[in-house]
C-alpha cells in the first residue's frame, strides 16, 4: 500500500530546501572562513566564486523553504508568518530562528553586490554577522527540523556543521591575539618640528609632517 504524497508535496519540498540551504550555508561559511584565516592560498579567483555560487544558491534554498510552507495543508502559513519573526502560533521560538537566520543571510549575501557604495572596510565588519545568521539556522534546524532526530540528519549536518564551528573559532581566537601579535600598534610618539638655523636665534617652522 502506498501513500500518496500529494498532500505533503509543499511540505517535502520546504523541508527539501531547508536542509540545502543549511549545507550550502554552511559550506559557504567554511570557504569564506578558510579564506579569511589566509589557510587557503592562491587560486583567489576560484575561491571567490565558489564562495559566491554557495552564497547565491543558499539564497535560492532559502526562499523556496519559505515560498514552499505557503501551500502546506497544515500548518497553515500566512506570508506574515514566514516573514515576520515571533509572530507564528507554531513553534515560535525556532520558527523565529529560522525566519531572523533568512533575511540575515540574505541580505548579507546580497550585501556583496553593494560594497562599493558601503565601503570595503564597513562591509567587512557588517559580513562577520554572516557567522551570527548560519548559527541561528543551525539552531532552527536542530529545533524545529521534521529529520533533526534523525541519525542520517545529525550525521549530514556535522559533516559541514563541525568544520565550520572549528573555523569559526580558529577565525575568533587569531582576531583576540591580533593585538599582542609584534607591530601591534602602540603608543604615537609627537611629531617633532623641524628647526631651521640661521645667523641669527634660532626659527621654527609652522609645518608638522604628518605621521606615516
Amino acid at each position: 500500500m502506498t501513500t500518496d504524497p500529494s498532500p505533503y508535496l509543499f511540505w517535502i519540498t520546504s523541508r527539501a530546501a531547508g536542509f540545502a540551504a543549511l549545507v550550502l550555508a554552511s559550506l559557504a561559511v567554511s570557504l569564506g572562513l578558510l579564506m579569511s584565516t589566509k589557510l587557503l592560498k592562491g587560486r583567489t579567483t576560484e575561491l571567490r566564486t565558489a564562495h559566491d555560487t554557495l552564497a547565491l544558491s543558499t539564497i535560492v534554498a532559502i526562499v523556496v523553504h519559505a515560498a514552499a510552507l505557503l501551500g502546506d495543508s497544515y500548518v497553515h502559513y500566512s506570508i506574515a508568518d514566514i516573514a515576520l519573526p515571533f509572530l507564528s502560533s507554531y513553534k515560535t521560538f525556532w520558527t523565529s530562528m529560522g525566519i531572523v537566520a533568512g533575511w540575515g543571510l540574505m541580505l548579507l549575501g546580497l550585501s556583496y553586490y553593494a560594497r562599493r557604495w558601503v565601503g570595503a572596510v564597513r562591509w567587512r565588519k557588517l559580513h562577520r554577522f554572516t557567522a551570527l545568521a548560519w548559527i541561528a539556522g543551525l539552531v532552527h534546524a536542530l529545533g524545529e527540523g521534521t529529520d533533526a532526530g534523525q541519525v542520517w540528519f545529525l550525521a549530514m549536518i556535522a559533516l559541514v556543521a563541525i568544520p565550520a564551528l572549528g573555523l569559526l573559532v580558529t577565525r575568533l581566537a587569531r582576531s583576540a591575539d591580533a593585538p599582542r601579535t609584534p607591530g601591534a600598534a602602540g603608543p604615537v610618539a609627537e611629531p617633532q618640528i623641524p628647526k631651521i638655523r640661521s645667523s641669527g636665534p634660532t626659527l621654527t617652522t609652522g609645518v608638522v609632517p604628518l605621521p606615516d
